[in-house]
């Protein structure tokens, strides 16, 4: 079965500039998602899909190939989806070569690991599923506005609050890891479809880089990741603790003087 993974990287960023380039722990946010997949047991061929020649380098550097991605699907508005379809597309008609899954991963989630890779590769064949996602479990309480801006309750009841222990289960989607078949995804043209399965990723490594809190963050993550206690979803050390609260406190003084 033939597997390719794909990683969107634009050149353009509202958030942060260049984010996709940005230093984290010694090499760019990029390197990371590249090197997940590079490790991943099923993963074939990885791509890194980009108009921007700065990341096509990077990317090729950290032993991805490069599909350069055309104007009209590299704007801010385009879709993860397009860039997908457009490596597809490229893949067939340079080299005839059609893949039988797809992963998409987003390197705006440094933490991931070959194991959270193959391991949605593998829930979505062992569950014959369609599409397949990485998810990580979610125990809070959501509120929203409902009409005339009437403040309600969205997943639970707000008169009776149960323990974690028991509710119902609910997962949160990562963004990290998604897997489908490829050619149900070209003809859905959505990532999601027919039967889906989920792959629970451990929370700890579960972490989106949106904004510069979210980066040093994930400096002080990633510098510890090796710890065998941290993998097995143990608690974080001490020291782990002061850390994270003191990149905190430092961006809460330094954006509200």
């Amino acid at each position: 079965m033939n597997c390719i993974a794909i990683i969107p990287a634009r050149g353009g960023s509202k958030g942060i500039p260049r984010k996709n380039l940005q230093p984290l722990a010694g090499k760019p946010l990029l390197a990371y998602s590249i090197a997940a997949a590079l490790k991943t047991p099923s993963v074939n061929r990885v791509f890194v899909s980009t108009e921007d020649p700065e990341i096509a380098a990077v990317a090729q550097a950290y032993g991805a190939e490069v599909i350069w991605r055309p104007a009209e699907i590299s704007g801010d508005t385009a879709t993860s989806e397009s860039a997908l379809l457009h490596v597809l597309d490229h893949l067939k008609k340079s080299e005839a070569y059609q893949p039988d899954l797809l992963v998409f991963l987003q390197c705006t989630s440094p933490l991931t690991l070959p194991e959270d890779v193959e391991g949605t590769i593998q829930v979505l064949l062992k569950n014959e599923a369609d599409s397949a996602m990485a998810v990580a479990p979610f125990h809070y309480f959501l509120w929203g506005y409902g009409s005339d801006r009437e403040v309600v309750a969205i997943n639970h009841d707000k008169y009776h609050r149960p323990r974690r222990q028991d509710r119902e289960p609910q997962y949160v989607e990562t963004g990290a890891v998604y897997v489908m078949r490829a050619a149900g995804f070209q003809q859905a043209r959505h990532r999601f479809f027919g039967r889906i399965a989920m792959y629970h990723m451990p929370l700890e490594r579960r972490l989106e880089i949106d904004d510069l809190v979210d980066l040093q963050i994930a400096e002080v993550l990633l510098r510890h990741q090796g710890s065998t206690a941290l993998m097995r979803g143990q608690r974080f050390f001490c020291h782990e603790f002061h850390e994270l609260a003191r990149i905190i406190r430092e961006i809460r003084v330094t954006s509200y003087p």
